[in-house]
């Protein structure tokens, strides 16, 4: 009886834990779209995951566009954007992109192939009532033509 007294009181100690933790992990970034415009240009719309459990003020980034091996572009932009706990938003970056990055959207666009990316560079956000936090962003995935889209990559 005293056994199960001490493993019942452990237990509700146990479960009296304090409040929601507050955990700051390092944000993602990642191409949405990119639309390839009249004049040549780019419309870049990079997705924000906040994956911390507390808000964070996406402040300002500077990534490096690859397609492939070639450098596309340096997206850079200070959105000054408040994202929630684990959440994601998107914020729209004007590019005009390199002379072979322009010849490799224009070909997986008119094959209809996807196309190999990387971003690299840092990222500035603010956890909520903290100070602002440097974070290096690296991240590698493909796009491919939007169907219905033309020269959409998704």
């Amino acid at each position: 009886m005293r056994l199960f007294g001490l493993a019942l009181a452990a237990a509700l100690l146990a479960s009296c834990g304090g409040g929601q933790v507050r955990r700051v992990s390092e944000p993602a970034a990642r191409i949405q779209q990119l639309t390839v415009r009249a004049n040549g240009s780019w419309a870049v719309e990079v997705r924000i995951e906040n994956f911390s459990s507390i808000p964070m003020r996406f402040d300002r980034f500077d990534l490096q566009l690859k397609l492939g091996e070639d450098a596309a572009g340096q997206l850079v932009a200070q959105p000054a954007v408040s994202i929630g706990p684990e959440s994601a938003d998107v914020v729209t970056v004007n590019l005009t992109p390199s002379g072979a990055a322009k010849i490799a959207i224009a070909d997986a666009l008119s094959g209809g192939r996807s196309l190999a990316y990387s971003l690299k560079g840092d990222i500035a956000a603010t956890p909520d009532e903290a100070k602002q936090r440097i974070f290096t962003i690296e991240r590698s995935s493909a796009l491919s033509p939007a169907p219905g889209l033309p020269g959409v990559m998704r």
